[in-house]
């Protein structure tokens, strides 16, 4: 049986600035008419505010296929200062230790990517998808487990023994090699709207501007040489 040669994609977009750059880059490749775009909320802190950052995000790409899902369960799960209100934002601390001294960051969501993966490759075979776009970064980030390059790989394999015969979907993950910096410069150079995104772990209004998600996208502007376009709780100093 031959397989399916789709000229449509997925694209997970959370709201955040990597996957922001991440769907414009698809849109580049697919055209807004071929794209379909997937936000999950899973009872993260900032949850109403990445599903505001994903609408606008959207309505700039003028995708019309949407799909917003919600995973309650990783609140239950915990295990994370995301999820789990128990558990402290550290701030000024990137990189901070997680349990038991772990080197994995507290912000870590356990296995958080293989459930978003999971619905966006049922998502792209009900539709006749053949990609699935996720904005990981492996190098310049928090250190999460499931965003190294080797995660995706193997999840590829399950992809191809999991799905129809004559399914064949690529998980694509355009910025998974790039420093934070790089994906800024390819977001404007793309024209992507950077100033819709959100990166912060615990702000709405206005971003913290001291948790890893601020302190690793603060980082990345200065690098990149450009101003950070949203606004932060308080003033934030200049980053050599």
């Amino acid at each position: 049986m031959s397989k399916i040669r789709a000229t449509k994609a997925v694209v997970l977009l959370s709201g955040g600035m990597d996957s922001c750059v991440c769907a414009t880059i698809a849109l580049e490749k697919y055209g807004h008419e071929n794209l379909a775009l997937l936000h999950a909320s899973y009872g993260q802190r900032t949850e109403s505010r990445e599903r505001l950052a994903f609408d606008r995000i959207a309505d700039w790409l003028e995708v019309q296929q949407r799909l917003v899902v919600k995973l309650d369960h990783f609140r239950a799960i915990g295990g994370s200062a995301l999820t789990d209100a128990q558990i402290a934002v550290p701030e000024n601390e990137l990189g901070a230790a997680g349990p038991h001294g772990s080197a994995i960051p507290v912000t870590y969501v356990p296995f958080r990517n293989a459930h978003f993966l999971s619905v966006g490759v049922s998502w792209a075979e009900a539709i006749g998808a053949g990609a699935v776009y996720i904005g990981a970064v492996a190098e310049d980030s928090s250190g999460y487990p499931d965003c190294r390059a080797e995660y995706y790989q193997v999840f590829q394999e399950l992809v191809r023994v999991g799905t129809r015969p004559e399914t064949e979907i690529k998980i694509e993950t355009p910025v998974i090699r790039m420093k934070k910096s790089e994906i800024i410069l390819r977001g404007l150079e793309l024209g992507a709207p950077l100033q819709l995104t959100w990166s912060c772990y615990q702000g709405e209004q206005r971003a913290c501007g001291a948790c890893d998600s601020c302190l690793l996208r603060l980082k990345a502007f200065a690098e990149a040489g450009v101003p950070d376009p949203i606004p932060y709780r308080q003033a934030i100093p200049a980053h050599s």
